[in-house]
């Protein structure tokens, strides 16, 4: 996950329990949403980016081929008496 978005929300958070007693939990804010962003699965703007860019790659290839297979099978009924 982004650091600077858990710093920031680590700080938020920091900041709310501020008033309140439960210092020990204030320390422990980064590693809990780092816990739970991490159970989330949740992917970064760039592997996204990545796999987006595989994926219109993929839809490519697989366009030009079922074009080939396409003008193929025309070839071969073309042929056929």
């Amino acid at each position: 996950m982004n650091d600077k978005l858990l710093a920031d929300l680590s700080a938020r958070l920091a900041a709310l329990a501020a008033s309140n007693p439960a210092k020990d939990l204030q320390r422990n804010f980064r590693g809990m949403l780092s816990s739970t962003f991490a159970k989330l699965e949740l992917v970064t703007r760039e592997e996204y980016d990545v796999q987006a860019r595989l994926l219109a790659r993929a839809k490519e290839k697989l366009a030009a081929l079922e074009a080939r297979v396409a003008e193929l099978e025309s070839r071969a009924g073309a042929r056929r008496p």
